[in-house]
């Protein structure tokens, strides 16, 4: 017997608010594209999704398919802990444009995009999402350990430096 999607939802609250997931809602706005409506969920402790998914080291996180996912929810949880937004959302459209996290801060509109990338590139996506979101900055997260600009209003930005971006607020 398979779970209806109110089981799911129902299991899906119990889990954020035992602070084992972080369910991002998405954020709506009258574009003339349409949006995706389903919230995205992340485990709030890596080591958890880890154990879960049997990665018992580095190196065989690295070589994981969820390795991606996986730093995702690490450095959108970095980065809420350390700017504690008001309310986070994330941004989607069905013609996979997309924003990782968005937030207002002040009356500004700010954007976060992370990539496990040593070497992050500006994309298409992000330039819809900043254009389409007017956002007054984006930063993109990475593992590396240089801040860097990427663009009119877009900032590489290292992962270890995460504490460091409320002073960019």
């Amino acid at each position: 017997m398979g779970m209806t999607d109110k089981t799911v939802r129902s299991y899906l609250d119990i889990l954020t608010g035992t602070f084992m997931v972080r369910q991002l809602q998405p954020w709506f706005e009258n574009i003339g594209k349409r949006q995706v409506k389903s919230p995205k969920v992340y485990f709030r402790d890596s080591g958890l999704l880890h154990a879960l998914l049997g990665i018992t080291d580095e190196l065989a996180l690295l070589g994981h398919p969820k390795v991606g996912p996986s730093w995702e929810g690490f450095a959108i949880e970095q980065v809420v802990e350390a700017l504690r937004p008001a309310e986070a959302y994330f941004w989607a459209t069905q013609q996979r444009a997309e924003l990782d996290l968005f937030f207002l801060h002040g009356g500004r509109r700010f954007g976060v995009e992370v990539k496990f990338n040593e070497a992050p590139r500006l994309t298409r996506s992000m330039h819809v999402a900043r254009e389409t979101l007017r956002l007054d900055h984006l930063w993109v997260i990475y593992p590396g350990v240089h801040r860097f600009p990427m663009g009119d209003g877009v900032t590489a930005w290292p992962i270890g430096a995460v504490p460091e971006l409320l002073g960019e607020l």
